[in-house]
């Protein structure tokens, strides 16, 4: 059985209709030809829709990166020892990661969070402390947390979000960091979505095909002990997940809540994603698929989830920087909308009827 004594307390808000109208409506008005924006329009529109604001903006611009470590890295997963994960989290906070550049780039407000990363990290200015425990168990062995921590990881990225908004928060970029957790959102995302492992496990951080087999029965290996359901999205994280997975999925729910959208990185995050969907599936209507991955299946779950996403690069690194790169795009959706002269105010002609 479903637990769903976290849903009711993120009851996700029905999109507001009225301002998608008025939105859809001054769309017709602006100086240019009908549809000619092609999907920023429908962008435009959609944010309306989420924040109930007809013409809304975007000036508060946060991006979380969620970090924690996998037990599941004993079994030989990545190309890359699992210290990485502190290392990275450490890169991120001096400024010299991917998203550390991309958040200047796009003025944005980064803070890391230590979800479970097994290192004990140095105290920086936007490193945020919310370990649940130094890294999950091995998936293959036993189940990556207990169903309390299973909670915990929901509820550590809700609490930020709420203390996020205190600060201004109208969209929020999800990111992550853990060496081993392209395994298990990969387990995580066969057990919500019915998939096949050899169709949805990747190369992860660039491992050979001998290594990614290995891998996939890794993850054969880990859903048969684990047994459960999908009707169980918790019980799915507990055996499965790890604790940024779950975090994201929390973020996601409190910003839904909120009616802030919410820019979906990549395989990992997309994942998170399938697992907020099973809590409260109405959570698809506040979400925006950034880009298509480069990992293997990241097609297949955007497709479980009904999203079409807005870029594809070839990026397969996360942390959140597929996300960030299509901020800029969303945030012109918004400033076109917003700032373009209607026909009337220009003194242009409209298009003559036929």
């Amino acid at each position: 059985m479903t637990d769903l004594s976290f849903t009711p307390k993120f009851a996700i808000p029905p999109l507001d209709e009225a301002a998608a109208r008025a939105a859809q409506a001054r769309q017709a008005q602006l100086t240019k030809p009908a549809g000619s924006l092609g999907r920023l329009e429908d962008l435009a529109i959609r944010l309306a829709a989420m924040t109930g604001e007809a013409t809304p903006r975007l000036e508060h611009k946060v991006v979380l990166v969620f970090a924690a470590d996998h037990g599941v890295t004993a079994e030989g997963v990545s190309a890359y020892p699992a210290e990485v994960t502190a290392q990275m989290v450490l890169n991120f906070v001096h400024g010299g990661a991917a998203i550390s550049v991309l958040s200047r780039f796009t003025h944005s407000r980064l803070k890391v969070v230590d979800v479970g990363v097994a290192a004990d990290l140095p105290p920086a200015p936007n490193l945020l402390a919310r370990k649940i425990a130094p890294g999950t168990g091995n998936i293959v062995r036993e189940p990556a947390m207990s169903r309390e921590q299973a909670w915990a990881a929901l509820e550590a990225g809700a609490d930020v979000v709420a203390e996020e908004a205190e600060e201004g928060l109208d969209i929020l970029v999800l990111g992550e960091m853990g060496i081993g957790n392209t395994t298990a959102a990969a387990a995580v995302a066969c057990a919500l979505g019915g998939f096949p492992p050899e169709e949805l496990v990747g190369r992860g951080t660039g491992i050979d095909n001998a290594r990614r087999q290995h891998k996939v029965a890794v993850v054969q290996r880990a859903l048969a002990r684990a047994a459960v359901s999908p009707t169980d999205p918790i019980g799915v994280l507990e055996h499965l997940g790890g604790y940024e997975i779950g975090a994201m999925a929390g973020a996601m729910l409190a910003a839904a809540q909120r009616r802030v959208p919410i820019l979906l990185d990549g395989f990992i995050a997309t994942a998170a994603a399938m697992l907020a969907a099973a809590l409260a599936p109405d959570i698809r209507h506040y979400l925006i698929a950034a880009h298509l991955s480069e990992e293997q299946g990241h097609g297949q779950m955007l497709d479980f989830l009904g999203m079409e996403p807005l870029l594809q690069l070839n990026m397969r690194l996360g942390e959140g920087s597929g996300a960030a790169l299509a901020l800029p795009i969303v945030e012109a959706a918004t400033r076109l909308h917003a700032e373009m002269a209607t026909f009337s105010e220009a003194g242009v002609a409209e298009k003559v009827a036929a």
